[in-house]
């Protein structure tokens, strides 16, 4: 379960949301485990069955003002019943002060106690983008992330095959470069979302030449902070025994958290393109997001030129799938030769 403490939370937003410590310090290591708030007023009237203590509460006008017309038994009693709930941390908002006895019950039973001059509304909104990107599950994977052509494609194979020099031509080529070596990468929803991290970010590393600032080579539109992963390419050296797609029909996918992305397996060797056949798997990507699937075409047109009749076209083996495409492909090959 994803899970992260009050003190990292805490220090990303402490910034954004002009937010402050008030008390309960030592209890920052307290973990927050859901992307969700709850705003506890009910708790105040002893109600405190659905108090989720993983939670952030918020404290606004409406909840303060409320606990400030209790008489002051009243007042002690309402606290006391949601912080002996053990609730991770409780953040008042637009600044107002909160009553001493939740300032000193707080201290007392070690629950960080945050305010922010935000409106709850405000605040709320906030909070939970904050807490969306701090609890999205995340994995780290050897490879480089390349914006090409508006397509996240994640380039991954073993080391020294060649993934960095790719990147390398791609970015001369016009593209972006988002990550290199290593791409950190997290769900959020059911999208994959690929970033450097900050130590290396716009840097690539060229066999020869070194470390070298992307941003600086060719400008800072030639990188990217982060990017959805949309295709994933797999670098492999190129074996004679191997047999790779040759017609397009397989849909290949790889799992990453959870999510099914478009993956193939380019073989390498010498001369051979790969930065070529990069680029036009993302064209080619594209297309087939938009219902053009040229394999697919290929073999509507071979079965209907069969269906028309012996005399109308070629004699070529009946077809059924991508096996079939590639003895298609072989008899054509023979003929030439």
């Amino acid at each position: 379960m994803p899970e992260v403490s009050v003190r990292r939370f805490y220090e990303h937003v402490k910034g954004p949301l002009g937010m402050t410590l008030l008390a309960g310090e030592p209890g920052l290591g307290r973990l927050l485990r859901t992307g969700r708030i709850q705003k506890p007023g009910l708790a105040f009237t002893g109600h405190t069955a659905f108090v989720h203590s993983d939670r952030v509460q918020i404290l606004g006008q409406t909840e303060l003002s409320f606990v400030a017309n209790m008489t002051p038994e009243g007042r002690v009693k309402a606290i006391e019943s949601l912080l002996a709930c053990q609730v991770a941390c409780i953040v008042v908002t637009k600044g107002m002060l909160p009553p001493a006895e939740l300032v000193e019950g707080c201290a007392r039973h070690q629950i960080p106690l945050l305010s922010t001059r935000v409106t709850s509304s405000e605040c709320i909104r906030r909070i939970l983008a904050y807490l969306d990107d701090l609890l999205s599950p995340r994995i780290s994977l050897h490879g480089v992330l390349v914006d090409v052509s508006g397509i996240g494609v994640l380039i991954t194979g073993s080391s020294g095959i060649g993934k960095s020099e790719t990147a390398l031509e791609l970015v001369s080529r016009g593209h972006r470069l988002v990550a290199d070596d290593v791409v950190e990468i997290r769900r959020r929803g059911e999208d994959l979302v690929g970033q450097a991290s900050t130590l290396i970010q716009n840097l690539i590393e060229i066999r020869g030449l070194g470390i070298l600032n992307i941003a600086e080579l060719f400008g800072v539109s030639a990188t990217r902070d982060h990017k959805r992963i949309e295709l994933h390419i797999e670098l492999e050296n190129w074996s004679d025994g191997a047999e790779y797609d040759r017609i397009g029909l397989e849909d290949r996918t790889k799992d990453i958290l959870g999510v099914r992305v478009r993956s193939l397996v380019v073989p390498v060797r010498p001369g051979r393109s790969v930065v070529g056949i990069v680029e036009v798997a993302a064209r080619n990507f594209l297309l087939r997001l938009r219902g053009h699937h040229a394999p697919a075409e290929l073999n509507r047109r071979i079965q209907e030129a069969m269906q028309a009749g012996p005399g109308a076209s070629p004699s070529f083996p009946t077809l059924g799938g991508a096996a079939e495409l590639t003895e298609v492909s072989d008899h054509i090959e023979d003929e030439v030769e």
